[in-house]
């Protein structure tokens, strides 16, 4: 189809090298294609592989991950299952093409499909309405030990609302209790002075 155009172009008196460039095509491929290839072989070869599965290999194959004892099995699970028992009817590849091409690459065991949820958004508006907090590792006279600095931070305003510091990384003490050798520092006040809650 393609030789054909550009025959019906130099015919009607244009370039053949101009005519391959407007196809996005070289010279040195048409003058391929006129030789040995008598059809455009871009697209790859239009033979089938040699070692393609035969119509009763594919049919073995789809038997066995459909039988009662590999239903429930993913491929990467049934092709060691099978090489234990002396069988081979496919790689983990090919099983995993043979069931995409027959619509049954889906979810494969007893347990339910994985359901995907999004994730709840935390959206500030305004100051002290959310919340977060960092630990970060500050250096000690000691090599290997570190200090830990918790702090609270406002998402609005990025200004911190609390922190504390000690020498162990345990966020859920440091979190649940106000005594204990770690400070309080609070940059917000509510209308009565107090600091603000966590």
């Amino acid at each position: 189809m393609i030789r054909a155009w550009i025959d019906e172009a130099v015919t009607q008196g244009a370039r053949r090298n101009a005519a391959c460039q407007v196809l996005g095509l070289s010279r040195r491929t048409l003058v391929r294609w006129r030789g040995a290839h008598p059809c455009d072989v871009r697209n790859g070869p239009h033979q089938a592989p040699a070692n393609q599965l035969t119509r009763t290999e594919r049919r073995v194959l789809l038997e066995t991950v459909n039988s009662p004892a590999y239903r429930d099995r993913s491929p990467a699970q049934i092709v060691p299952h099978l090489a234990d028992a002396g069988r081979y009817v496919g790689s983990e590849a090919t099983i995993y093409r043979m069931l995409r091409a027959q619509h049954q690459l889906a979810h494969r065991g007893r347990a339910h499909a994985p359901v995907r949820r999004a994730v709840r958004a935390h959206e500030a508006t305004g100051v002290n309405q959310v919340w977060s907090w960092d630990i970060t590792y500050l250096k000690s006279p000691i090599a290997g030990v570190f200090f830990y600095l918790y702090l609270i931070i406002d998402i609005w305003s990025r200004k911190i609302v609390g922190g504390g510091g000690g020498d162990d990384c345990n966020a859920i003490d440091w979190y649940m209790s106000y005594d204990g050798g770690i400070t309080w520092y609070f940059a917000y006040r509510t209308g009565g002075g107090a600091g603000c809650p966590i």
